[in-house]
């Protein structure tokens, strides 16, 4: 069976940024921001996006590319007779099913709360109400199933159509509202009377607040953000690279859907900040930003309720462009390995995830008791951890090993696969850097992660 392919370059372009574009850039991005200096966090996070995220980003489109397969079946199409590099293809994919099986509960959380603000959920209510809508959501498992099977649904049906008229067109529509929504947010905000101090705490550096969190810290942090911003370790960006031709050259693929990733978390600082600051409502409140400060925002602003459902529908659109993109690489593996077509694949798996995504789902309630990383944590916790922490990480740090060992696919197919067609090209001379630098840097991100 011939593999599909996109239609266009921008597709590529925009379904890779969709699976990087996530709730991580427009609800994490902005509050570590602000906690870690502004301006002069965002420098550094730039630095190590273009030192370490890229580089990787480039290799999981390499070996996409070069063996037209999902990470199920790559390393079997690339490796030399008797290697054991496929081994990773199991924790690729349990990767993709444990993100989305906490993943489709925060995207119904954003459906939820478009919902409500546009039918005037919050129009009326105090301080105090708007903050129990929250509470009260997470205790209704019927309310949350709700939303995460309506979002698996959608998202296998989406993706079940074909490629081309399926992932490709919906995530082009949605990817450029998401766009065109961001920008209409961020002036609005900006025009708001005081929101000027947000916008100097957000955009100029400020070395005297980064030396009070600490110097290494804001290192640290930006070194985390640029690293698992871009969803890189699991394969969910490799499958792209198998639906491309060899008409460009990788690295700049990966630049461009960097700066996207990157132009999206900035724009979402510039919403988040300035409304803030207009409001005196402080910007550093963690998860509780999203589902309890900004309700209330939107109820004082002039408008607020459309104000409101656009940023809830933004927000839906974020979380659903990553749904979509890692449903896609999870469809991909019953082709690859059983052979099933695109709508057998998409409807067994659309039960699979339905059913794997229920714990997290009744996490929050019925089963609130079992609390894994301590005291106040949850199923979505755990399965988070296991992600971020540990499969992302160490996931990214076997591709770079893959790719630039003679045990592995090797540095000289690497470059030759990364540098075919037009655009930027991967300099040889980095051949030190990614053999010994990379994977010392991946491991610090991975030990601090996990201590």
């Amino acid at each position: 069976m011939e593999r599909e392919k996109l239609s266009s370059r921008l597709g590529f372009l925009l379904l890779s940024a969709g699976c990087a574009i996530g709730i991580g850039n427009v609800w994490k991005f902005p509050y570590i921001t602000g906690v870690y200096g502004g301006g002069m966090f965002v420098l550094f996070y730039l630095f190590f996006l273009v030192i370490m995220g890229i580089p990787i980003m480039s290799m999981e489109f390499a070996v996409g590319r070069a063996s037209k397969k999902s990470i199920a079946k790559s390393y079997i199409a690339l490796e030399k007779p008797g290697q054991k590099w496929h081994i990773h293809s199991y924790f690729g994919m349990l990767g993709n099913y444990l993100l989305m099986m906490f993943y489709t509960t925060v995207a119904g959380w954003m459906l939820n709360y478009f919902y409500v603000t546009l039918t005037g959920g919050f129009v009326g209510k105090s301080t105090d109400e708007v903050t129990s809508v929250f509470g009260t959501m997470l205790n209704s498992p019927y309310v949350m199933a709700f939303w995460m099977i309506l979002v698996v649904v959608l998202g296998f049906g989406i993706c079940s159509a074909s490629l081309q008229k399926g992932v490709e067109k919906i995530t082009k529509i949605m990817m450029l509202l998401l766009i065109i929504i961001m920008v209409v947010l961020a002036i609005n905000s900006i025009i708001i009377p005081g929101s000027s101090e947000g916008l100097k705490f957000y955009i100029l550096p400020d070395f005297e607040r980064m030396k009070s969190v600490g110097i290494w810290q804001t290192m640290a942090a930006a070194m985390n953000q640029a690293f698992f911003t871009l969803s890189i370790g699991i394969g969910a960006m490799a499958i792209f690279g198998s639906y491309i031709g060899k008409e460009h050259a990788l690295l700049g693929e990966s630049l461009r859907i960097a700066l996207l990733d990157t132009f999206v978390a900035i724009v979402a600082g510039l919403i988040i900040f300035p409304a803030c600051s207009a409001y005196n409502i402080s910007p550093d409140q963690g998860p509780s930003l999203i589902f309890i400060t900004l309700p209330n925002v939107f109820n004082a602003m002039s408008h607020g309720r459309i104000w409101g459902a656009l940023f809830f529908l933004f927000m839906a659109f974020a979380a659903f462009s990553t749904v979509i993109a890692v449903f896609e690489n999870i469809i991909s593996f019953g082709v690859d390995i059983f052979g099933w077509s695109r709508k057998k694949s998409a409807y067994i798996n659309m039960a699979l995830v339905t059913l794997l995504s229920l714990p997290c789902v009744l996490g929050f309630n019925v089963f609130s008791s079992f609390q894994p990383m301590g005291q106040g944590s949850t199923v979505l916790d755990l399965e988070d951890f296991l992600v971020s922490n540990m499969l992302l990480p160490l996931g990214s740090l076997v591709y770079v090993l893959f790719c630039v060992t003679n045990k592995g696919w090797g540095w000289d197919n690497y470059i030759n696969e990364v540098n075919i067609g037009s655009g930027l090209k991967m300099p040889k001379q980095l051949k030190f850097y990614f053999q010994f630098v990379l994977p010392a840097l991946i491991l610090i991100v991975f030990f601090m992660g996990i201590f």
